[in-house]
């Protein structure tokens, strides 16, 4: 047992147990999210009672207090000397108080660290352009585009602006200077302050969730007067982020839409998150998709669009790699398991021929 079921106790035990979010809701015990899995905490089921209070200790500020009361439901910020930062969610579930507190990190992993292909390091060198982080939700966009700005931070001296919704890791000034700005607490949404942020002097502008048309196209005006714009895309692959994206426009602006697109999109890393077979944890599956004469031509022409899956397939000079082709890399290194890359992949039956064709023992299919 964990003892007695402060607040405090229970984030503490977070942090020591790496978890990125703790749980809180009536009739369960805590519940901790590890490696992307939620683990119960060995004690005892909340009662109504101890979840309501849990919850308004966490609401620390009267305004997030009359909110919850108000709205039944409200984004706070929380922070704990000598255990950290965290963003938190409260809601009411059944009328009764809940809550999910999210860990925000100072300590950001590096491009090396989370086993991203090394053109990602080329991307954050870029100084105009626009590169895409796309993927399902718990994908580790986040934690992708946190190590872009961090190796951005340490290696040159520009101003780097994040507009966040929420902050999920705090960066430290190094030799670049940054502005993190949180949505709903420093400004009102992204369109706004991505607005707004081209009149700050940034050179890096991360884009924390591409959403809505107003925000894509201010995005890639940014992308074409000069910056660097990094943004997160929910997506499955690159063809479709390039397709939601064109997609946003109206039908009487997507040829505009694609030439602008085709000229500023610099590169697109879609990943998955899978289980990792040597430690602990999970390690990324990446597409990567970077620009070049043929992905832009099929850019701007939608009746090549189709091709773009080919074009990457055939892209390893550039740095391009497919799903496909990167589960081949991990399943025959060892690294994750053929179950796990099946569970990944659309056509499995294409992935045990690439795995064949490479190699891999056709009894392990």
């Amino acid at each position: 047992m964990v003892g007695p079921h402060t607040l405090e106790t229970l984030l503490r035990l977070a942090v020591d147990q790496g978890a990125s979010d703790l749980h809180i809701r009536a009739g369960g015990p805590p519940l901790l999210r590890i490696s992307g899995r939620l683990h119960p905490i060995e004690h005892a089921p909340l009662s109504d009672h101890d979840a309501e209070a849990l919850v308004l200790d966490a609401l620390l500020l009267p305004r997030d207090r009359e909110t919850f009361v108000m709205h039944q439901e409200c984004d706070f910020a929380l922070q704990i000397d000598g255990i950290g930062r965290f963003r938190g969610n409260a809601y009411r579930m059944r009328g009764t108080a809940s809550m999910v507190l999210r860990h925000v990190r100072e300590h950001v992993p590096t491009i090396e660290a989370l086993g991203l292909p090394a053109i990602a390091t080329e991307f954050a060198a870029l100084t105009a352009g626009l590169v895409v982080v796309a993927g399902p939700t718990g994908s580790g966009k986040t934690t992708t585009l946190a190590s872009l700005i961090d190796l951005v931070n340490r290696t040159r001296r520009c101003h780097i602006l994040t507009i966040e919704d929420p902050i999920e890791f705090l960066h430290r000034d190094q030799l670049s200077s940054v502005s993190q700005r949180e949505i709903h607490t420093d400004t009102e949404d992204f369109a706004t302050a991505l607005r707004s942020g081209m009149r700050q002097d940034p050179d890096v502008i991360l884009v924390g969730e591409i959403r809505d048309l107003e925000t894509l196209r201010t995005a890639l005006q940014a992308s074409e007067t000069g910056h660097l714009v990094l943004a997160s895309l929910h997506a499955k692959s690159a063809v479709d982020a390039v397709n939601r994206m064109i997609d946003m426009f109206p039908a009487g602006e997507q040829r505009q839409a694609r030439a602008a697109l085709a000229e500023s999109l610099m590169g697109i890393v879609c990943q998955r998150l899978v289980a990792a077979q040597r430690h602990h944890g999970r390690i990324p599956v990446v597409e990567v998709l970077a620009s070049n004469g043929r992905v832009r031509d099929a850019i701007s022409d939608p009746a090549k669009t189709v091709l773009i899956s080919e074009i990457i397939a055939e892209g390893e000079f550039y740095g391009m790699r497919t799903f496909e082709q990167d589960l081949v890399r991990l399943v025959i290194g060892g690294e994750i398991s053929l179950s796990d890359a099946e569970g990944v992949i659309g056509q499995v039956s294409d992935l045990h021929v690439a795995l064949k064709r490479a190699g891999y023992s056709a009894g392990r299919l």
